[in-house]
């Protein structure tokens, strides 16, 4: 005899096996896997051998506007990122418990424009606000992070144009940069200079008393001070007063010691502050980068000669490039401290005042030409210097009739200096080199739009965003590409030699959002399928302090507005990249793809595939791309042949096929992450990965059929599970003789009493 209850019990199970079953086959077919919001299916991923490191996407919020600066400089306190929103004048408060779907919970509004947030361990949470009128003194406004709906604490007043806050390791004072740029048609310069505020122990506000100004009166020509002849003083003169004050224009903060390091952009320089008189004590100048030397060269022109290869990376004796850093961090090895600078380089374009020009152009315009005994004489024309932006003020003779020599925008590289000025290392030319190993469709591309050497002729992949960061027992420097996007991290144990480890950009270049979000029907979606776009702003998490219990970044995309978290895996750490191996989620899944003419696969527990494609050349410099990459952080290895097929012990998500040396691109060659990882045995499209042609492969027409079988089956089984539950409710209602209700009535109360939501 069948009991009621048991027959009841029984039908409630089968519902929910063919519901889930329905359900799971319908979101196969309408694509809503677990891919989190603005991940590509391939984003790059390149490493050098023995890497001890590995990038991969774990999730990210979107603000859905395109070039709006609506996300920039972040910080992070506990499970909430706070991402300054330019665009919205606003800072975004985003809950990242969940690493793989960031959601904004609120925002935080003051008066006037968000530039740079910090928070202090305990919360206590300070934002760097520009006045509506840029020229006009700024403010810092104090919140509780811990709190959250992040109440305002009160303000105080600092510079014009307050661009960046930082605070000591102590968390006793707040450092701002207040830049002083110009108004637009150049009528006013502010002065710059860096505010010191002293804070309180509790999570409070301070008072007006105590903030303190350094400034840069020393160095006019009357002060106390000499400023070195190597720094920058140029341009328009609006006042008759301070003229170096009104010029030097601090950009970034780092703190070492008992001295906090300004970068005066423009100036090339660095400023040295002492924290405790809150006073300029030096200027640093920093020098010029010598692009005739090997190993310092670089692809200046974005029109190549028909037939020439795109990428065209050489030295040019008598061009110099000046480092210009914008971002600037600090790290200690040995017991020395270092500064760290990403060397974007920047003119200054204001009212009827520009400082660059075309080469081609110079000789015209009322500019000097090319001297006839400069080395550079016959490297004027487009497939060489001709296009390129270079400094009108430096590097004219002596009698400034013509240029000796020429000086570019920023050096397309990062460097490691001593705390007094002196260049320990640089990365030479391995940015171009590396990306045009990893991205060779889309070498030099700019951000707003996907192209092929749209940046070569003004500052390549331009590095801005930088963060130290310490992943296990070594120190990385994390460097963000404006233009061309992506994150490189680079191994600094050894100060005088940094060493690439990985790269790794979250961009699909086939969607070029600037030539096709007008006509979009849905221009978020496409905004989203474009990745990360712009990385601004970049906040490393050590392990005690991420969601993921492994070291993260959490960048700030400012031309996507996305705000996007980012694993970084110790491959040096035999435990695995990620406790308990994340089987949840393709994110966790990283996939490391470099150029290698012998392709070799290791795969690991934590199913960390490292996929090697065929290369026509090798990378020059630190970037090590001439040689295959192999995590070893497990015993496995599967050697991929020409066909590159993959073997996994676990969770793969396979490798697609290498194409040849003319079509050798990371993009196309690495392994898709699908965004649902698959059973032990299997890749994550269904195939299997033992086979021939294990990996993640492109929907076709045949599968969408496939798709629409099962959604019908699906469809099918859930009206009959409903059936069943209504006939069987009917039954057991006509032998009680309670009446009879209605079919969707009874398949209600069934449904609920099963937790159907």
């Amino acid at each position: 005899m069948t009991h009621q209850s048991t027959s009841r019990s029984t039908t409630a199970a089968l519902t929910v096996l063919l519901l889930t079953a329905g359900l799971s086959a319908t979101g196969t077919m309408i694509g809503t896997g677990a891919a989190a919001a603005a991940e590509v299916s391939e984003p790059i991923s390149y490493s050098a051998p023995e890497a001890g490191v590995d990038l991969g996407f774990l999730g990210s919020h979107e603000t859905g506007q395109f070039d709006e600066s609506a996300a920039e400089i972040t910080a992070v306190h506990g499970d909430t990122a706070f991402t300054v929103n330019a665009q919205a004048a606003t800072v975004d408060i985003i809950d990242i418990s969940d690493r793989h779907k960031p959601e904004k919970s609120s925002e935080i509004t003051g008066s006037g424009i968000a530039n740079s947030i910090a928070v202090r361990d305990d919360g206590l949470g300070v934002i760097a606000l520009e006045n509506e009128d840029k020229t006009a003194p700024g403010s810092l406004m104090f919140f509780d992070a811990t709190d959250t709906s992040a109440t305002v604490l009160g303000t105080v007043s600092v510079g014009s144009l307050p661009d960046m806050v930082a605070l000591t390791p102590d968390g006793a004072h707040a450092l701002v940069a207040n830049e002083g740029e110009p108004d637009e048609d150049f009528a006013t310069d502010p002065e710059g200079s860096v505010s010191v505020v002293d804070l309180p122990a509790e999570v409070a506000a301070p008072e007006e008393s105590d903030v303190h100004t350094a400034d840069f009166h020393d160095f006019e020509e009357s002060g106390s001070k000499t400023l070195p002849d190597d720094v920058r003083v140029f341009g328009p003169e609006p006042h008759d007063d301070l003229p170096v004050s009104r010029n030097l224009e601090p950009e970034y903060i780092t703190v070492a010691g008992d001295k906090a390091y300004a970068t005066l952009q423009e100036a090339n320089a660095i400023a040295v502050l002492d924290i405790a008189t809150a006073e300029v004590t030096e200027v640093l100048p920093l020098g010029f980068k010598d692009h005739g030397q090997v190993g310092n060269g670089l692809d200046a022109s974005d029109r190549d000669p028909e037939d020439a290869p795109a990428k065209n990376i050489a030295e040019y004796p008598g061009l110099k490039g000046a480092y210009m850093p914008d971002t600037i961090s600090t790290f200690t090895s040995g017991g020395t401290d270092y500064l760290v600078t990403a060397n974007e380089g920047d003119s200054r374009e204001w009212g009827d005042f520009v400082d660059a020009a075309r080469v081609k152009d110079l000789g015209e315009d009322e500019l000097a030409p090319v001297c006839e005994t400069s080395p550079l004489a016959d490297k004027l024309g487009d497939e060489d210097l001709g296009r390129l932006n270079i400094i009108t003020d430096l590097g004219l003779s002596e009698s400034g009739d013509c240029y000796e020599e020429l000086y570019s925008f920023g050096a397309r590289s990062f460097s490691v200096w001593t705390t007094d000025g002196t260049l320990v290392a640089d990365s030479g030319d391995s940015f171009e080199q590396m990306t045009a190993e990893a991205i060779p469709d889309f070498f030099n591309s700019n951000h707003s739009e996907s192209n092929l050497e749209g940046r070569s002729d003004d500052k390549g992949p331009e590095p801005e965003a930088l963060t130290v960061g310490q992943v296990g027992e070594t120190t990385y420097a994390f460097v963000g590409f404006e233009r061309v996007g992506g994150i490189a991290a680079f191994d600094l144990s050894d100060p005088t030699n940094p060493t690439f480890a990985t790269y790794f950009n979250n961009r699909d270049f086939s969607v070029s959002v600037e030539d096709e979000i007008e006509d979009a029907a849905d221009p978020d979606a496409l905004l989203s399928s474009a990745g990360d776009l712009g990385p601004e702003g970049i906040t490393f998490l050590g392990a005690d302090e991420s969601p993921t219990e492994e070291a993260a970044l959490v960048v700030g995309n400012e031309v996507s507005g996305t705000t996007s978290l980012y694993s970084v895996a110790d491959l040096n750490d035999d435990g695995g990249s990620d406790p308990g191996a994340e089987t949840d989620d393709s994110a966790d899944s990283d996939d490391s793809t470099d150029s290698n003419d012998s392709a070799e696969s290791d795969s690991s527990a934590a199913s960390d595939d490292s996929t090697d494609a065929d290369s026509s050349g090798t990378s020059e410099a630190s970037s090590d791309s001439g040689a295959s990459a192999d995590s070893n952080d497990s015993g496995n290895s599967t050697d991929s042949n020409d066909s590159t097929t993959s073997d996994s012990s676990k969770d793969t998500d396979g490798a697609a096929d290498s194409t040849g040396a003319g079509e050798d691109s990371a993009a196309d060659s690495e392994g898709s992450e699908s965004g649902a990882n698959s059973d032990a045995g299997a890749s994550s499209d269904g195939t299997d990965a033992d086979g021939d042609n294990a990996g993640s492969l492109p929907r076709t027409g045949a599968d969408m059929g496939q798709y629409l079988i099962m959604a019908g089956i699906a469809l099918g089984l859930i009206g009959f599970g409903v059936l069943a539950i209504y006939l069987a409710r009917r039954r057991r209602n006509g032998r009680r003789g309670d009446g009879r209700r209605s079919g969707a009535q009874s398949s209600n109360d069934v449904l609920g009493s099963i937790g159907w939501d």
